[in-house]
Formats: structure tokens, C-alpha cells, sequence
């Protein structure tokens, strides 16, 4: 079963005052399943985990009403304020959504780079790994050290690293993000999404540019923590769906060791096991 485990939906009256701006034309519009129906059809790919955009809890209910729905929609991955006094009750209410799988704080767009490791999260992330829900990060390059602390303070707690923590591919720069990525995918509950790494490379997203960050992941999380993703609609800003499940597969297939099963892993099993799927 192939998965794409990262991808939005959205209106854009729901988003005033929130990106995209009107100045990224090719994604300033409404984008629902039809728009995506043809593009999972054609890479074969039968369903997806839709993943919140908003921070605000009536963007997690529009989408889980969205998966309700939608056939193809198999998980949702929402928002929570993590830090308000309610939120264990709030995840609780949402937990009992079926396909709620995940929740994700925006941690990329918080001033504050150590905000993840503030103890007073521990009650609602202790309620995340309480309902079987998986914690993604949404993160930075300098937030991948708050990420370690926050992963070894709860070992039990899934971690998916989102777009593989947007390396900064555009300038050609491996560290510190290397070093940081291995230390993290030292601990069996931290995955990472193959995704959103086009719209980091620049002008020219060639498979030449990414070849060093994607030989990375796969040697350090290897064809068992490594989850591929969309990103779409935000993909469209670098390439179309086609083209980015093209390049995706042709990467980890030419990776040294690669056999079926590892394939079969990244583009569908793994996203199955980790967000635990119908």
C-alpha cells in the first residue's frame, strides 16, 4: 500500500493574516481532495495522512471532518496549544476522533528555539503518548537540539521529524544539521519524513542537490524510520506531484543495499505502522 504521509488541505478565508501570501500565486487558493484525487491516482498511491497547516483547534476539526469524508484520507495530524492548563482534556476530545493520529505544534514559527523542552508540556505530550498519537516536529536545523532533549526526556513518545528538519539545501551546507540528525535518529522513536525538501534547494531542485541530505537519512534512519511525504500542496512552489515521486523513488532505489521490502517501507509501510493506519 503506498502512503503519502505529509500533505494539507485549505481555504483561504480561513487563513487571513496566515500564509501563504498572494505573492506565492501557484498556492494562494483553495485546495481540497479533488484537486489531489488525479495526482494519487496516477503515482498509484491510496492514501495519505493529512497534516494540520493552522494553529488553532478548528483547523484540526475542519480536517478531521475532511477525513471523515474522504476515502483516501486514512490519518489526520492536528494542533493543540500544548501549553494551555486544558490540553490533556482537549487531546483526550480529540483522541477519540478514529483517524486523529498525530498532533503538531508549529515550533518553526516560535521565536523561542527552546520552547519544545519547557516542562510544562510534559502533562499534554505524556497525553499524546497516553492515545497512541504521534508527536510531529515541525522543526528548524537550530531547533534540532531542543528536539534531542525533548526525545530522550520522553523515550516512549513517537517522533516524526518533519521535512527532515528543512536542511538548508539552497546552500550547499551539511552541518550542523548532519551531526544533529544522527544524534537524534540514535533513538529508536524518532522517525523522518522524506518531504519538503524541493522548496529548500533553491532554484534548480535537482536530484544532484539532494543527494547529499537524502543519502544521509537513509544511512542514518535507515529504510525502516524513513517515511515519504508529499508536501503538497506547498510542493508546487518547486515541482509537481509527479515529478517529486519520480525523483523520491529513483533516490532510494540507486541507495547502496535498497531491496523491495526497504521501498515498500518508505512509501507506505512505515507511515502504516508509525501512525498506526487502517
Amino acid at each position: 500500500m503506498r502512503i503519502d504521509a505529509h500533505q494539507h488541505f485549505w481555504k483561504l478565508a480561513d487563513r487571513v493574516g496566515h500564509w501563504p501570501p498572494a505573492t506565492l500565486a501557484a498556492i494562494h487558493r483553495d485546495f481540497g481532495p479533488a484537486d489531489l484525487q488525479a495526482a494519487l491516482a496516477a503515482a498509484q498511491i491510496t492514501g495519505t495522512v493529512l497534516v494540520q497547516s493552522l494553529p488553532t483547534v478548528a483547523d484540526t476539526h475542519y480536517l478531521l471532518d475532511i477525513a471523515e469524508r474522504t476515502d483516501f484520507v486514512l490519518g489526520v495530524v492536528g494542533w493543540v496549544d500544548l501549553l494551555a492548563d486544558d490540553a490533556p482534556a482537549q487531546i483526550a476530545e480529540l483522541a477519540c476522533h478514529r483517524k486523529l493520529k498525530g498532533l503538531r505544534p508549529m515550533l518553526h514559527d516560535l521565536a523561542d528555539t527552546e520552547w519544545i523542552t519547557n516542562p510544562a508540556l510534559d502533562p499534554a505530550l505524556r497525553a499524546v503518548q497516553d492515545h497512541a498519537l504521534v508527536f510531529d516536529a515541525l522543526v528548524l536545523p537550530r531547533h534540532l537540539g531542543a528536539l534531542l532533549v525533548l526525545a530522550r526526556r520522553h523515550p516512549a513518545l513517537p517522533i516524526v521529524i518533519d521535512h527532515a528538519a528543512k536542511p538548508e539545501i539552497a546552500r550547499g551546507r551539511l552541518e550542523p544539521w548532519r551531526t544533529k540528525m544522527n544524534s537524534l535518529a540514535a533513538l529508536p522513536q524518532v522517525h523522518c519524513k522524506l518531504s519538503g525538501l524541493l522548496t529548500e534547494a533553491g532554484p534548480q531542485p535537482t536530484a544532484h542537490a539532494l543527494g547529499p541530505y537524502v543519502e544521509h537519512l537513509l544511512d542514518s534512519f535507515g529504510p525502516q524510520r524513513l517515511i515519504w511525504g508529499s508536501d503538497w500542496p506547498v510542493l508546487e512552489l518547486a515541482a509537481d506531484y509527479a515529478d517529486w515521486w519520480t525523483m523520491a523513488n529513483a533516490m532510494c532505489q540507486a541507495h547502496a543495499g535498497m531491496d523491495a521490502e526497504g521501498m515498500a517501507a518508505i512509501f507506505g509501510g512505515n507511515a502504516r505502522r508509525l501512525y498506526q493506519l487502517d
